[in-house]
């Protein structure tokens, strides 16, 4: 199965100009939507903030973790730091599925216990929220294509640009209608979207943190392809995981066959070409056993206890 390595990426420090400056407008911002959630007597203006403020916290620590990420391997990180950024992606979902559930918890609160809401001030502050959500999109969005970290980032604010058309069509409806139970059915609505989002992204980052095998690439096949190459008995005690996002590593024993030993080496290269060419693998760990002392009651895939 091919295995696209390609990516477009941006200049660093370009980029991290771009998450410098989305968070100094989302920080404005909370302060705004704070005072008017509390001026208007508005839960979902307030929801809105606090998840305002969360975008801002997820793209500071999205920042600091992009810095982090490059740094080059070391002593201590023998295989670098690329993985701060599915840290920091864990991080910032984790904080989405709490603010989800607080929300929901709020607007229960809200629909048992209703409070006059100020349409007219909900709708301005929203709208000025909207404006700003965008231009925080528009600053992130080419990055979060080629990271998990920036897309969880990215994912706050587009959870806050929703929330924020729904807020001024809650404001709305109240100033029309005056339906103040609006403001907390809107305020639900923006948890769900919170949460069906966080959840759909959290699978993946613990994928790599657990070490799992790459989602696209099926360690059957990749143990196949090895064994497809002339010379090869077996491969057996293969570890296939993400290194990070857009890196997968191998590790495993291959069998030569009786009599090619003295080849054993060109058959090597000849599997970790294949692998590179066919899978994307290009970080590949090849322990040589010769068939007359193959492992007994060897695991094709890891290993026994």
């Amino acid at each position: 199965m091919p295995h696209d390595h390609h990516h477009h990426h941006i200049d660093p420090e370009a980029g991290d100009r771009r998450v410098a400056a989305a968070v100094g407008v989302n920080l404005l911002l909370t302060v705004a939507q704070v005072i008017g959630g509390i001026v208007s007597g508005s839960l979902a203006m307030i929801a809105d903030a606090l998840h305002n403020f969360s975008d801002a916290i997820s793209l500071i620590i999205a920042f600091w973790a992009r810095k982090i990420a490059r740094r080059p391997a070391d002593a201590a990180m023998t295989f670098g730091y690329g993985r701060a950024e599915v840290v920091a992606a864990l991080v910032n979902l984790t904080t989405l599925i709490v603010i989800g559930i607080y929300l929901v918890y709020e607007a229960v609160m809200r629909f048992l216990a209703p409070e006059p809401v100020a349409g007219w001030l909900v709708v301005i502050i929203a709208g000025v929220a909207l404006v700003v959500d965008l231009v925080t999109a528009a600053l992130t969005y080419s990055m979060s294509k080629n990271s998990v970290n920036i897309r969880a980032a990215f994912l706050h604010n587009v959870a806050d640009a929703m929330g924020s058309v729904a807020v001024i069509g809650a404001g709305t409806l109240i100033l029309l209608f005056g339906w103040t139970w609006v403001d907390p059915a809107v305020t639900l609505l923006i948890a769900g979207y919170i949460l069906w989002m966080a959840f759909s992204e959290i699978g993946g980052v613990v994928r790599i943190l657990m070490l799992g095998s790459p989602p696209k690439l099926a360690p059957e096949a990749v143990i196949q392809t090895a064994e497809a190459v002339e010379g090869v008995q077996d491969m057996h005690h293969a570890h296939l995981w993400q290194m990070d996002e857009h890196h997968s590593s191998l590790e495993a024993h291959l069998v030569i066959e009786a009599g090619s030993w003295g080849q054993a080496d060109a058959i090597k290269n000849a599997v970790k070409q294949r692998l590179s060419d066919q899978h994307g693998l290009h970080h590949v760990t090849l322990e040589l056993e010769c068939a007359a002392h193959i492992c007994t009651e060897a695991q094709r895939i890891g290993h026994g206890t």
